[in-house]
């Protein structure tokens, strides 16, 4: 895996030229008191770099004569690691991970501007870490004033998500392997409920079984809350509570999926709650059905990327129209986004 972060790199320093790139590592949240919540790593410094820590940064520096990618992490600390796990450390870093050099953390202050004064712009993301953002600025700063009288330094900074997804809009082979498998074990997870949904059944049960599955089968965890909804509490988008009774005549819309080494499903099924779907349900579980089809064929090669949401669009309304759920004339209806207000009563499919 080592040689496909390293060709990662070697993209990314041939679309930088003469610049220098700094990623940060997501930050550690805090649940309550000393209580972390489980670390989740900025995707675009995972992408480079396969390090799964906290309080890391990672510079990419063609300019320099030595070290074109260079890390910053946490040292190796046994009081540190006896609450919170085990620590990778400078040395183990820069053998596991490549990097031409490695320091502590603490050495940023010190280390950095070696790494970018040559550059001709810097390449960063100003994400949620303000105390980082505010870092970055100041050093262009510091570097732009000496620019005068060194007559190099980066003279502009670039977004570096924006760079970034140029490259991880292509996915390689082992990125899709990865994808299918995230896929793979949430469709099981979906198939595995089928006999549980019935009245009686609490919501949290269903995630909870889904949910065993994902972690079962090696998965991450859910890539993000499992929705798990009977009846009205399907209208609410991200209803995450899962705490109701299932109810005879309901229909259960389950939107969950797992995350496979940084790889997420998404999946969305509904399920009739008891042995039968009413004729109500079932005319507009076939009307989601035709529109998922229809989007499904619009998913190829040159065609434009919302065609694929045109048409599911086209399909819906124009049926919510014979059915009398909405009035009026199709397209304008389309155009004035008439269907969102109508949405809760179309259960989702996919």
């Amino acid at each position: 895996m080592q040689s496909e972060y390293r060709q990662r790199r070697q993209a990314v320093f041939e679309a930088i030229g003469q610049g220098a790139a700094i990623f940060c590592s997501a930050p550690m949240a805090v649940m309550h008191n000393d209580v972390d919540y489980v670390f989740r790593q900025d995707s675009d410094f995972f992408y480079l770099t396969g390090f799964n820590e906290p309080n890391a940064v990672a510079v990419l520096s063609p300019t320099h004569e030595k070290h074109q990618f260079v890390l910053f992490v946490q040292p190796k600390d046994k009081k540190k690691e006896t609450w919170s796990g085990y620590l990778t450390g400078v040395e183990a870093a820069k053998e596991r991970y490549g990097a031409d050099e490695v320091y502590p953390i603490s050495e940023l202050g010190d280390k950095l501007t070696e790494y970018v004064m040559k550059a001709s712009r810097l390449y960063y993301h100003f994400g949620r870490d303000q105390a980082f953002n505010y870092r970055i600025i100041s050093l262009w700063q510091h570097l732009l004033r000496k620019k005068t009288k060194k007559g190099q330094g980066p003279v502009a900074i670039e977004d570096a998500k924006l760079l970034m997804q140029q490259f991880r809009r292509v996915k390689s082979d082992g990125e899709l392997a990865k994808i299918r498998k995230a896929i793979a074990i949430s469709a099981e997870a979906h198939n595995a409920i089928r006999e549980m949904v019935r009245p009686g059944v609490y919501e949290y049960e269903i995630q909870a079984a889904i949910e065993h599955i994902f972690r079962r089968e090696g998965a991450m965890g859910p890539a993000y809350p499992s929705i798990v909804a009977a009846g009205k509490n399907a209208c609410i988008l991200h209803y995450i509570d899962n705490n109701q009774v299932l109810q005879a005549g309901d229909v259960l819309l389950v939107d969950a999926g797992c995350a496979y080494d940084y790889y997420n499903a998404d999946i969305t099924r509904t399920w009739p709650v008891g042995d039968r779907i009413s004729a109500e349900q079932k005319i507009l579980y076939e009307l989601v059905l035709e529109a998922q089809l229809a989007a499904i064929d619009k998913v190829q090669p040159g065609l434009p990327f919302n065609a694929f949401h045109d048409a599911a669009t086209q399909i819906i309304t124009t049926g919510l129209v014979e059915l009398g759920l909405l009035k009026g004339d199709v397209d304008t209806l389309i155009k004035e986004k008439s269907i969102k207000p109508s949405s809760c009563m179309v259960p989702a499919i996919s």
